[in-house]
């Protein structure tokens, strides 16, 4: 189906919803690697002005990638909450933008939603909207997960603790965990990327992070980053396994090359949930993504790397996970260009993820290579914790020294906490305050000299 728009002198078409789709796009420059982008500004606001005007419904009823082809799409149609969907199904998605934006979107409103939101709905009107829109919309959505602890709970924002290692050292790493529980870091996971494979390392380095969380009874999970496939291996072997990790994408042809089918995915969940190892709630499963996956993958379809991303947490929302974690400029500068670029496709994946009902955090961060630099992350931290994010990355220094990029450090959780008030999961905080590491109203203690914690790396 044709979509038409005549502005001025002009008549613009756009062959189907998925081109409607890719030309209505804020520019960036992976679209425009894949060709798929408007080729112009005129193009580009042609497309947004015929986008307002599709109905909703519209996208229950053309599949921008073929439902007989692709599990993603298929998963998406199947689970779709009809009811759910009724309060908003009249509106097209220029008044979908304008019921976002009213009083009638209330926090309760936008949860009862969610299960009718598909991803193309939400990519949709991100694209009409101003980056205070997506931040507006965003703040009124809330979405609670918990396994030792809570996360995402009015007023608070969570850290991943990431103490990476180029040589997976224990004694780096374990350096790396006091140092962020030190700073008040870790109550969304203590999370390690491996730098090796090597099943007997992993399950050495799951044992380490379970062991400093048992020894110090920190409300917290751990979190090994290997292939699902692995983790259910590790959790056969009786290794001590929180969080059940994948990174996901958007359609089957990209989560194939990252090894993985829906299936696997459920079994990765229900090996998870074998162990019973959650003390407050039983979400297990830790997902990553980030624009432009499919792309790279060559598996787009000829959609948009948004729309892509926003499929990626249809896959996230079946499997009820704890975190789901947009890695917004780790892919590099042929996706997402420059600060800019990264600043807005950070607030598009926390809306849409937030609006489809899935518990969304964010790495703030960006390659080298990027035309991007630590103040364009201080202005993406500072949005994205006005507009709820439920956790960030902390990592010493805010680099990466095993996967070579940066991100945001432990000190800059300090600065939207005291500018913003934020507190961490309750049950985090209550343990830093018996620690004698944080104070009754959270702030951090002077110096930590005798702190039984640093026994670990004396």
């Amino acid at each position: 189906m044709a979509y038409t728009v005549t502005v001025g002198k002009t008549r613009w078409v756009f062959e189907d919803l998925r081109t409607l789709m890719a030309r209505a796009t804020p520019p960036r420059s992976g679209d425009m690697l894949a060709g798929i982008a408007a080729g112009s500004a005129e193009e580009n606001i042609a497309a947004k002005m015929c986008l307002a005007d599709v109905p909703l419904k519209e996208f229950l009823r053309e599949c921008l990638i073929p439902y007989e082809s692709d599990e993603v799409t298929r998963l998406i149609a199947d689970t779709h909450d009809a009811q759910a969907f009724a309060p908003v199904s009249h509106l097209t998605v220029g008044e979908f933008r304008e019921w976002l934006m009213s009083d009638a979107a209330t926090t309760d409103a936008l949860e009862a939603l969610a299960p009718g939101v598909t991803p193309e709905m939400a990519a949709a009107v991100s694209k009409l909207m101003r980056n205070q829109d997506l931040i507006l919309a965003a703040r009124k959505c809330r979405v609670v997960t918990r396994f030792r602890d809570t996360i995402g709970a009015p007023g608070t924002m969570a850290v991943r603790l990431q103490p990476n290692h180029p040589t997976d050292d224990f004694k780096g790493i374990t350096a790396s965990v006091i140092d962020g529980l030190l700073y008040g870091c870790g109550d969304a996971v203590i999370g390690i990327n491996p730098a090796s494979d090597n099943p007997a390392l992993l399950a050495d380095l799951s044992r380490l992070l379970d062991g400093v969380i048992g020894r110090f009874e920190i409300p917290t999970q751990s979190c090994v980053l290997t292939h699902v496939t692995t983790t259910i291996d590790l959790i056969d072997r009786g290794v001590p396994v929180d969080l059940v990790f994948q990174s996901v994408a958007g359609t089957q042809k990209a989560n194939e090359s990252f090894g993985i089918t829906l299936d696997i995915l459920r079994q990765g969940r229900e090996a998870g949930l074998s162990l019973k190892r959650g003390t407050v709630g039983d979400n297990v499963m830790y997902f990553e993504t980030g624009q432009g996956s499919a792309l790279s993958a060559e598996a787009h379809h000829g959609v948009d790397q948004q729309t892509c991303e926003a499929r990626a947490y249809a896959v996230c929302r079946e499997f009820k996970p704890l975190l789901v974690n947009t890695v917004v400029g780790f892919i590099g500068p042929e996706y997402l260009y420059d600060g800019k670029q990264i600043i807005r496709a950070g607030l598009e994946d926390h809306f849409c993820g937030k609006l489809m009902g899935v518990p969304m955090g964010c790495d703030i961060c960006y390659t080298n290579h990027a035309e991007a630099d630590q103040d364009d992350m201080d202005t993406l931290l500072t949005l994205l914790a006005a507009a709820g994010v439920n956790y960030i990355m902390g990592i010493p220094g805010a680099d990466d020294i095993m996967l070579n990029y940066q991100s945001t450090s432990f000190h800059d959780q300090l600065f939207v906490r005291q500018v913003f008030g934020l507190k961490r999961a309750p049950e985090f905080e209550r343990w830093l305050q018996r620690a004698g590491i944080a104070d009754g109203d959270g702030a951090l203690l002077p110096q930590h000299r005798r702190h039984a914690l640093l026994g670990l790396v004396a």
